[in-house]
């Protein structure tokens, strides 16, 4: 049996799972949360096992490891045939255009690129330094978020800038949630029994982030996110696309500091700036209830994504299916129906019945006389970067 760690290090939190790669089941699964402040969480679940909870200060992430590790020892679920420990990394830069082995000067390239992902870089790559102690002969592999659009043609990638701007300050779009873009394409891809390389999707990551792709057999050629996460849909923190002159026009006229801009761009906007709330289920029962607000946020949520397909419709050619995936994407009824509702020039019919359906199977929700297959596809992004690691730390044997 073949075992693969997953770690997902950040600012606050760790996330793992380790995976049998024979089965692709999750024998061990956990979520550290809070790190760095007053008090910690630690969720530790072994498949067919009690969940174990441990409440305690963790003042950093090398302290998090260690809560980790004696966690496992105490509980059970450790790695016995430990072939790979997989890292997700959020920002690749153009310089990681797929998962890589990681040495000390790979990780030292990642580290080189953190005023790209201010928030992320520097815990993802202390989580891979921290992980090759604990693990020092197993090959840690890392998978970045932005691999997946390097695919990208310069025409979709480029800003406007003056080149030389650009290229001094890697001031491009990167594109993220690559790692579910790419797994759903290929979910997809299979149900319905096509060639994947000769097949053109629009993927839809709709959750509290949100980004599109324009997925050409296999190939992204465009996604919504860009440099960073903020642009793009509107989503549950986020604003997304907005005139860049909004953000002089609230530093000079609206006395608002660089932080407290990014601050209310990014976690005061999108559903929640324009509800009070960024949890979907709310907005909708808000909406349900005749909020005008929530009326309003989600008529504007599901316009800009209407807005994104049309547009990737048009650089793809034609649209062989759309794919729903993530948290809104996967669950909720009412969203997917009101976006679907504005696709009608692309002859897109949705069938409410299917779409009521609550399941965690790859299904499709399109009426049979849908001129574009309509499908529901589960992510599922840590069984993904398992089998990227997987591939990475076996090749040649």
């Amino acid at each position: 049996m073949k075992q693969v760690l997953v770690l997902n290090s950040g600012s606050s939190s760790i996330k793992y799972q380790l995976l049998d790669m024979t089965s692709h089941a999750v024998l061990v699964s956990g979520t550290l949360e809070g790190i760095g402040e007053e008090k910690s969480k630690l969720t530790h679940k072994i498949t067919g096992a009690q969940t174990v909870t441990t409440e305690q200060v963790v003042p950093d992430i090398a302290a998090g490891f260690d809560l980790v590790t004696s966690t496992f020892e105490r509980n059970g679920g450790m790695p016995t045939e430990l072939v790979a420990v997989g890292h997700r990394v959020a920002q690749g830069g153009d310089k990681f255009t797929g998962a890589t082995l990681m040495d000390d000067d790979a990780i030292a390239e990642v580290e080189s690129m953190a005023s790209l992902a201010p928030l992320h870089t520097p815990s993802n790559a202390a989580g891979i330094r921290l992980a090759r102690k604990i693990y020092p002969d197993v090959p840690q592999v890392a998978v970045f978020d932005t691999a997946f659009h390097s695919t990208m043609p310069a025409r979709a990638y480029r800003y406007a800038l003056p080149t030389e701007i650009s290229e001094r300050l890697h001031i491009r779009r990167y594109g993220f949630h690559g790692t579910s873009h790419g797994y759903v394409f290929h979910q997809a891809a299979e149900y319905l029994g096509g060639d994947p390389s000769a097949l053109k999707m629009v993927t839809l990551h709709l959750g509290n982030g949100a980004s599109l792709a324009a997925v050409d057999g296999g190939r992204s050629i465009d996604t919504s996110m860009g440099m960073t996460p903020l642009e793009g849909l509107v989503m549950g923190t986020r604003s997304g696309d907005l005139d860049p002159a909004v953000v002089l026009y609230l530093q000079r006229v609206g006395g608002l500091s660089v932080d407290e801009v990014d601050e209310l761009l990014n976690r005061k906007s999108g559903l929640k700036g324009l509800t009070g709330s960024n949890d979907s289920r709310e907005v909708c029962a808000m909406a349900e209830a005749g909020d005008q607000a929530a009326i309003d946020a989600m008529e504007i949520f599901s316009y800009r994504i209407c807005k994104y397909v049309g547009a990737y419709a048009v650089a793809l050619g034609r649209l062989d299916a759309l794919v729903f995936t993530a948290g809104i994407g996967e669950n909720s009824v009412e969203f997917r129906a009101q976006i679907c509702a504005g696709l009608g020039i692309f002859g897109v019919k949705l069938d409410p019945e299917r779409n009521a359906v609550r399941s965690g199977e790859v299904r499709t929700i399109s009426a049979p006389d849908s001129a574009v297959p309509v499908i529901v596809a589960p992510t599922n992004e840590e069984l993904e970067i398992a089998q990227q690691a997987l591939a990475v730390a076996t090749a040649g044997h």
